[in-house]
């Protein structure tokens, strides 16, 4: 029987991925709702003394993070909860910091013998007189998710002059090799790996799965489960894990992947990122992944806050 609890979804946000974050937070409130648990929702804004305030006027049993990006899955989010002592879903404080940064999540993946692309932070400003690495080559903020300002330079492009121009992500940015090939996702539940999805962007998409291919509808097609080798499928597997333990993260966690299997000798398997706050709109990856595994969306949430902790 569910334990009925007071529970307070954080929602919105202020980062770029704010409409991402209202779509989750609702599905997450309603289906916590048809539970049978009380539920409220706050709308966070950059008023982080209103927050506290209400808050605190709540006294919910846990809080349900539903936020993404800049201060709601890089640590920020998580310290104010435990300054108010207040459990709630997914990692804490050096876990969302660290993979939030993707050059500390680098060392990280690297310490723990994960493969990883080449690659190295430059200051942006640099990209115009040179290519930082042979091309094709990847450009990323950061501090983003859901592949928000994610560029791909290839050879005789201009792209290089319309990143710098176009920057607004501060001074530093991570450039890696391109890896061809496929890109796979990997849910985790505490120390479960769930399935394997296959993400493959519609026709006039970019050749990565971008911003515009997550959240555009029609954008891209989900293979669930991808049609990969057991042996490779067995070994991406074991890596979401062990990236998921190597950053300390609690709950659930998903990890982006690119298959290079473009020869067919040697496939080749490396890690993106592990993304701490996973997308719960009820067609996300991880409620797919859930979904596949036998476990309803609705079980899904109650399953994280049954997991909810403050690390005071």
């Amino acid at each position: 029987m569910t334990k009925i609890k007071r529970v307070t979804v954080l929602m919105g946000g202020i980062s770029s991925e704010r409409d991402v974050s209202l779509s989750s937070g609702t599905s997450v409130a309603k289906a916590l709702t048809s539970l049978g648990h009380l539920v409220q929702t706050i709308d966070v804004d950059a008023d982080l003394a209103h927050l506290i305030q209400t808050l605190t006027a709540q006294k919910p049993d846990v809080v349900f993070n539903a936020l993404h990006g800049c201060f709601g899955e890089d640590g920020c989010i998580q310290g104010v909860l435990d300054w108010l002592n207040i459990p709630y879903t997914h990692s804490g404080v050096r876990a969302s910091a660290t993979a939030m940064n993707k050059a500390a999540a680098r060392s990280v993946f690297m310490a723990a013998g994960i493969p990883i692309a080449e690659g190295r932070v430059i200051n942006i400003s640099t990209l115009a007189q040179e290519d930082p690495l042979p091309c094709p080559y990847i450009i990323k903020p950061l501090r983003e998710g859901s592949s928000v300002g994610l560029s791909i330079v290839y050879s005789g492009s201009n792209t290089r002059n319309t990143v710098v121009q176009e920057w607004r992500f501060g001074d530093l940015a991570l450039v890696e090799d391109y890896i061809p090939g496929r890109e796979i996702s990997i849910g985790v539940m505490a120390d479960r790996a769930l399935a394997i999805t296959e993400i493959t962007p519609c026709q006039g998409h970019p050749a990565v799965y971008d911003y515009t291919a997550k959240y555009t509808l029609n954008g891209s097609r989900h293979t669930l489960p991808a049609q990969i080798d057991p042996d490779i499928a067995r070994y991406a597997m074991d890596i979401a894990v062990t990236a998921h333990r190597a950053l300390g993260c609690s709950g659930a966690s998903r990890a982006d992947f690119r298959l290079d299997d473009t020869q067919k000798d040697r496939q080749r398997l490396i890690l993106l990122e592990v993304n701490t706050q996973p997308g719960m709109t009820e067609t996300s990856l991880l409620p797919e992944q859930a979904a596949y595994c036998g476990m309803s969306y609705p079980e899904l949430c109650n399953w994280l806050i049954t997991q909810a902790t403050c690390r005071q």
